[in-house]
């Protein structure tokens, strides 16, 4: 082989396009034009009225993260000048933070939940409603290199927005 070296990498995109170029060549995959939208998720998720209530929620437990953080790094910032106290509150912040993080978690959920539900309704009536085959998160086709071209015109998240009550 000439000495080079093939980077699989470089190769996934390309195997990827292949399989689907394939796929498309087969007789009954042959369905006419689909129609493929774009939508910016966070924006729906932010047009939800009941967005509010998940943002509070965020912004308290990261409040109080802050501070239980800060407290645990001046402790270990110590380091074996840590009295046996010092090391009992560490453990007494950790136990601390760690029922917060799990009481964030289950309110969390309780109330993202139902945004999530909400959004999800609202692009799948738009879809229904409007023909689309398929609509995707902006940014997740755009962090994922799989898109590599979309046109604006078909980012379809201001009429989705209309849907979110």
């Amino acid at each position: 082989m000439l000495g080079m070296k093939m980077n699989v990498k470089a190769l996934a995109p390309v195997a990827v396009v292949a399989a689907f170029g394939l796929g498309t060549l087969a007789p009954h995959a042959q369905t006419g034009a689909q129609k493929v939208g774009f939508a910016n998720v966070d924006a729906l998720f932010a047009a939800s009225p009941s967005f509010k209530g998940v943002k509070d929620l965020e912004t308290k437990f990261q409040g109080e993260a802050a501070t239980l953080d800060k407290q645990i790094k001046e402790i270990d910032a110590k380091g074996t000048a840590a009295t046996q106290a010092d090391k009992t509150k560490r453990s007494q912040l950790v136990d601390t933070y760690n029922a917060k993080l799990k009481d964030y978690d289950t309110q969390m959920k309780a109330k993202a939940g139902p945004v999530e539900q909400q959004i999800d309704k609202a692009m799948s009536d738009y879809a229904k409603a409007n023909g689309f085959s398929i609509i995707m998160s902006r940014a997740v086709a755009q962090q994922s290199g799989l898109v590599v071209y979309a046109d604006e015109g078909i980012d379809v998240t201001e009429a989705i927005k209309k849907n979110i009550k």
